[in-house]
């Protein structure tokens, strides 16, 4: 728990924490018990422990960007058939805002590793299953990873676009989170909805699915974009286009206007183009799919591509008639390729027709995790005075 002595002023509450890579982001792990239970008071205590809103979020934690500035709170399985509980919040860096209703599947990746090195389930070598009940969505995701010496394996020959060199690899497994948001794998019952845009003039043909993270997909050329856009090249036009087709969907769910969900995603048939994390070109013939994220606070181009995101995406383009489908031109591989500012990102997705509708049977990729450091982290009183 939370303490006042380790300041030399008693004037600061400490709380231990576990900073983790997981994917292309970074996110700080705290305990769920290390933290107010109020919901106001511990997004105060989170957001002084962040340092936002601040562009450097140069009082506190975090890393001043969308992929560095998240949280995951771990607490005990508050369901039979999990092994913990994890929360993920996306802590925004210019506004004081705590996001709760997304999920990051990159830190997804990291929340396995962290759950054997912090002794909440037994290490089984060499591969140790972990079922994780994330609070967000309410549905269980199922991780596999290598175990030796009692720890989550580190080194291996695995390796991600985005993530210099090469790691142990965690398997995530997100078929049972379809419908995690709306109940519905399909919230609207049809693989397309045409969304009219009234401050742009204009409609837009999408596909809303929900898998991993309700996500809606959209041709990037409805947008003005080609789909090989990296974070720099958003144009601000394209940017309103893509949040205009967020809220329009989130007003066809009944969602609250101004979340994080349904993420927009922009799509395109396969091109070349330059890698935002090497310069390198990825070609054409490596890819199934062009496809782009916009989100966060302010919402802006992702550097990467979320995974839970990564397999709504692949599902989507199994699922025969969507806006995904209809772009996707498959490599013949036996993943689902998609291509992302960074480079490439495998999915193995796979669906079936069952009882007038789809049935998710895999939707899966693999990450790597590792421990960055532990420590504890310092709030000033006056943010938390309990």
């Amino acid at each position: 728990m939370a303490t006042a002595d380790r300041s030399a002023s008693g004037q600061q509450a400490d709380i231990p924490f576990v900073l983790m890579r997981g994917g292309t982001s970074k996110a700080v792990f705290l305990r769920q018990g290390d933290l107010p239970s109020d919901r106001q008071e511990r997004d105060r205590v989170i957001l002084s422990l962040f340092g936002s809103p601040d562009p450097r979020q140069v009082d506190g934690l975090g890393g001043a960007d969308i992929l560095t500035s998240k949280l995951a709170i771990i607490g005990p399985p508050s369901r039979a058939d999990a092994d913990l509980d994890y929360t993920f919040a996306q802590v925004s860096v210019s506004e004081p805002v705590v996001d709760y209703d997304i999920n990051c599947g990159n830190i997804s990746a990291a929340v396995g590793p962290y759950a054997v090195d912090e002794g909440l389930v037994p290490a089984v070598e060499p591969l140790t299953t972990v079922r994780i009940h994330n609070t967000n969505t309410g549905r269980i995701l199922v991780a596999e990873l290598p175990v030796a010496g009692g720890a989550a394996a580190v080194e291996g020959d695995f390796a991600i676009d985005g993530v210099p060199g090469t790691g142990a690899p965690v398997r995530l497994d997100w078929a049972a989170t379809a419908g995690g948001a709306t109940g519905a794998l399909l919230p609207t019952g049809r693989v397309t909805d045409l969304l009219e845009l009234p401050g742009l003039g204009r409609s837009v043909e999408t596909s809303i699915v929900d898998i991993g993270n309700l996500s809606v997909f959209f041709r990037a050329e409805a947008a003005g974009m080609a789909g090989t856009e990296g974070p720099s090249d958003l144009t601000a036009e394209a940017l309103e286009a893509a949040v205009a087709v967020k809220e329009a969907a989130a007003a066809l769910l009944g969602l609250p206007a101004g979340g994080l969900v349904p993420v927009p995603v922009a799509v395109a048939e396969p091109a070349a183009y330059r890698s935002y994390a090497t310069g390198a070109t990825v070609s054409a013939g490596e890819l199934d799919l062009l496809a782009r994220v916009v989100g966060g606070r302010p919402p802006v181009l992702h550097k990467a591509f979320p995974g839970t995101v990564g397999v709504c995406t692949a599902v989507a383009a199994a699922i025969p008639g969507t806006v995904v489908a209809l772009a996707a031109r498959r490599t013949g591989g036996d993943a689902f390729v998609i291509g992302h500012p960074s480079g490439l990102l495998p999915v193995w997705a796979r669906v079936r027709a069952a009882a007038g509708g789809w049935e998710v049977e895999q939707a899966a990729y693999a990450r790597t995790a590792r421990r960055l450091a532990e420590g504890h982290a310092f709030v000033r009183r006056s943010v938390w005075p309990a």
